[in-house]
């Protein structure tokens, strides 16, 4: 996983409320296990006509926002089923980082397993965000991680709280199995001691 420090780039904003994760990426498409190659089909029934041709008027498929690192969302983001497949297309499409009033409980902690920082902020902080995601592709924010602070593209300060182990997590690049393998002397040694005083298990 990669780390997550510090993150400049262009916001998009979308503020709906109650996205949920099959909005995200519909059940259709849940037919692999690997991280990538979703993010083609990342808010496929927003982004997409029915004959494949694109809704040109859907945020991520306008000019200045298909490179959106950062998504400035409604209430209630990420809610629905608790698939793992939501966070993994958002990331394979690119973005990083997810701003909201709040998120569903089982998607904003698959987040940070995935190097995603979501961050939860008042509703008024967020409308401002919104205002400023919605000057486009010239109006970039910063997201700083150790300083837990979001920069405007004006300059303004947002401050943020986030658990201080998920932090460490994002900013070291450890997901779970990142985090096992930090441990590696010790199951190792813990392996040798048990096949010595057990050899028959």
């Amino acid at each position: 996983m990669e780390k997550f420090e510090k993150l400049t780039g262009i916001a998009a904003p979308m503020p709906l409320v109650n996205i949920d994760t099959d909005m995200i990426i519909p059940k259709v498409f849940l037919k692999s296990i690997a991280r990538t190659g979703f993010g083609k089909n990342l808010f496929d029934e927003m982004r997409y006509n029915r004959d494949g041709t694109e809704i040109a008027d859907f945020v991520l498929n306008k000019p200045q926002y298909r490179s959106s690192e950062i998504l400035v969302a409604g209430d209630n983001f990420g809610c629905g089923s608790s698939r793992e497949h939501a966070p993994w297309a958002i990331a394979d499409f690119g973005i990083k980082c997810v701003v909201s009033t709040s998120f569903a409980d089982i998607f904003f902690n698959n987040c940070f397993k995935n190097g995603i920082l979501p961050i939860v902020l008042p509703q008024e902080q967020v409308d401002l965000l919104m205002k400023d995601a919605e000057k486009g592709e010239n109006a970039r924010m910063t997201v700083d991680l150790e300083a837990q602070e979001i920069t405007t593209s004006d300059g303004e300060v947002i401050s943020f709280e986030v658990d201080a182990f998920k932090k460490q997590c994002l900013l070291e690049g450890l997901d779970d199995i990142g985090q096992t393998l930090q441990k590696q002397s010790s199951v190792d040694s813990y392996e040798t001691k048990m096949a010595q005083e057990r050899p028959w298990v």
